[in-house]
């Protein structure tokens, strides 16, 4: 029997559901309590209407202030402004309350203006806005109920376009409960552009705008560029600007790319392998410097003024050392195996000497990204071998570390010795 009755207050509910309505000039909105529709109009003249386009067998309209005396039993009403309506159609109630909204776009009646608090206005801005109150009954009794109006905002600040900062003009839906908005990274003003129901009504008029807004919200953000190497025998080189991991010497500028002039402090922090303490602080706008250690380094940089401040950072990664020698070289003029190179990354210190079978000095250099191209004082060396020493060290020396037992080699020093063979054969 329990069961029989909830089926039955079920599909009592789905049949008691609002009536069909259509306006002419009117919006129709819902979800507001007490009734099941709101309509609101852009002044109220002799041919506004509220239809009812369902298929309802008796019709009967009636307001809220009397609900007992039928106003109407046609399918459509003349309304007026801040009255209430209920329509009874074959027993099932829809209740209406309409508004002129027309009444309420007195630019007079509105103001907006930041709250006067900037020490708190380092992300958000809280906005005070003056408007008229609108308002709507239930037929149930005579308390006047307020319609939160989400106002649209608009107002100038700055967009990152991942290279430089653009002024850009954003609109925000404002929560009128909580009514603040990101604060904008430029000075500009705030102006109200209507709220839910101006759009829909084709209002434009409503546009208040606050008095000049000083910003002190800062914000950065980093970029680099990384000087870029092109010599292929070395292995994790630098290769796109952008390139934050890899072979050092990383020579890197870091760029802050902070909201000037707000923000007009700035420092930056360099940090090594998780360190809580940075082995460099400076202070200028951007930043040059190059990695030599093996380690992963974080770069932060914070902008601020008197108010406000902001941070980014960036994560660059150096690797450890290592060089490769060949054994032969082809110096023919093929364009391939030409030059005796050794293969390395993160080297910051070489030298190489080249000797014949007797001990002759022959030639030597110092940039591991170039070699020997097989000439004696500008003449081509017989082929056969010759005998190299390399000296070295890489971005993980540690002069702190024990000597190798063997070599007597700290690590990341180098120190190589062997034969390579000339070849030229047939070019």
């Amino acid at each position: 029997m329990r069961k029989l009755i909830l089926l039955i207050c079920y599909f009592s509910v789905v049949f008691l559901a609002p009536a069909q309505l259509t306006s002419t000039t009117g919006k129709l909105y819902t979800n507001y309590p007490g009734i099941d529709y709101l309509i609101v109009f852009n002044g109220i003249t002799s041919s506004s209407d509220i239809t009812y386009t369902g298929s309802g067998s008796t019709i009967n309209w009636y307001k809220f202030s009397n609900s007992t005396i039928s106003i109407s039993n046609q399918a459509y009403i003349s309304p007026e402004d801040a009255t209430g309506y209920i329509l009874n159609v074959d027993g099932n109630i829809t209740k209406i309350w309409v508004i002129d909204y027309s009444k309420y776009i007195t630019l007079t009646d509105y103001s907006i203006e930041p709250e006067n608090n900037p020490s708190a206005q380092c992300e958000n801005v809280n906005l005070i806005i003056k408007a008229p109150t609108i308002y709507y009954q239930k037929p149930t009794d005579s308390q006047q109920y307020s319609i939160a109006r989400n106002f649209n905002v608009q107002y100038e600040t700055k967009k990152w376009d991942g290279k430089i900062w653009k002024d850009t003009t954003t609109t925000i839906n404002l929560n009128p409960i909580s009514p603040s908005v990101p604060t904008p990274y430029r000075n500009t003003s705030f102006t109200i552009l209507g709220d839910q129901f101006t759009s829909n009504l084709g209002i434009t008029s409503l546009s208040v705008s606050s008095s000049p807004y000083t910003t002190n919200a800062v914000i950065c953000r980093m970029t680099s560029n990384v000087v870029v190497r092109d010599s292929t025998n070395e292995a994790e080189r630098p290769k796109a600007p952008t390139q934050l991991a890899g072979s050092a010497p990383l020579d890197i500028q870091f760029l802050s790319n902070a909201n000037e002039p707000v923000a007009t402090y700035y420092n930056w922090s360099f940090y090594k392998n998780n360190a809580n303490v940075p082995f460099i602080s400076r202070t200028d706008k951007d930043q040059r410097y190059t990695f030599t250690e093996a380690g992963t380094y974080k770069v932060k940089v914070t902008a601020s003024n008197s108010i406000c401040s902001f941070s980014d950072s960036m994560t660059v990664s150096v690797s450890t050392s290592e060089i490769r020698v060949p054994n032969v070289f082809t110096p023919n003029g093929d364009g391939i195996n030409d030059e005796f190179r050794v293969a390395y990354k993160s080297i910051v210190s070489f030298q190489c000497w080249i000797y014949n079978r007797w001990g002759r000095l022959l030639y030597t250099w110092a940039d591991p990204q170039k070699g020997w191209d097989g000439k004696i004082n500008g003449k081509d060396a017989v082929p056969g071998p010759y005998f190299y020493v390399i000296k070295a060290r890489g971005s993980d020396y540690d002069p702190k570390s024990t000597p190798n037992s063997k070599t007597n080699l700290r690590i990341g020093e180098w120190l190589l010795k062997g034969d390579i063979n000339l070849l030229r054969g047939v070019q």
